[in-house]
Formats: structure tokens, C-alpha cells, sequence
């Protein structure tokens, strides 16, 4: 099993930044990547980026190509989600979860997920 935990949520204006961090435990030697998916009210689960724990390799969507960085500390089994130039439609419950796959964007290839945390960008 692997367990994991977000954290760094908040209210934030359109145009600032946060920084949300997944902790990961248990057995996360049999992960291969992380990703960050994001939920809005009324809307399906959406892909927001992906990490790779060897070699740290990125995968983003288009929506947050250039604003949104995924890294990992992993001396520490955590992920980081640094999120810039923040958008009013960028509100949603992020949460991360972990693959023994690559960085697919869909969710049914990812085995453990967090319980997630809120975002909210006020304009």
C-alpha cells in the first residue's frame, strides 16, 4: 500500500502562486511516476501534470504548460506542485496520486490517490 497525503491548499487572487506537496509512504518503491490531477465543481477529473520518481521527467497539460511545475524531493518520498500566474478556472480540489506506469494523463492508471486539497483563485 502507499499513502498519500497533500497539503499547501488555500485562497489565492487571480495572478499568485502556491505551492501544494504530496507526501508519499508505504510501499512507493513499486511507483514509478506521480501525478497531479484536479477536480472543479460539476466537472470531470482532470490531468494536470505528471512526474517520473527516477530521472524526474515531466509530463503538464496544455491548461498549465508554463505556469504550473511539478518537482520531488527524494530523500523526503515528496512530490511538489508550484503553481504560478494563478487563474480564477484554475479552482479545484488537487489531488496527487501515484502509477507504477509512465505519466498517463488518465486517472484509471493511477492505483493510490490522496484525499486532496482545495484551491480556490478569487479574481
Amino acid at each position: 500500500q502507499v499513502q498519500l497525503v497533500e497539503s499547501g491548499g488555500g485562497l489565492v487572487q487571480a495572478g499568485g502562486s502556491l505551492r501544494l506537496s504530496c507526501a508519499a509512504s508505504g510501499r512507493t518503491f513499486y511507483t514509478y511516476a506521480m501525478g497531479w490531477f484536479r477536480q472543479a465543481p460539476g466537472k470531470e477529473r482532470e490531468f494536470v501534470g505528471a512526474i517520473t520518481w527516477i530521472g524526474g521527467n515531466t509530463r503538464y497539460a496544455d491548461s498549465v504548460k508554463g505556469r504550473f511545475t511539478i518537482s520531488l524531493d527524494n530523500d523526503k518520498n515528496t512530490v511538489y506542485l508550484q503553481m504560478n500566474s494563478l487563474k480564477p478556472e484554475d479552482t479545484a480540489v488537487y489531488s496527487c496520486a501515484a502509477t507504477s506506469g509512465y505519466l498517463s494523463d488518465s486517472p484509471a492508471r493511477y492505483n493510490y490517490w490522496g484525499q486532496g486539497t482545495r484551491v480556490t483563485v478569487s479574481s
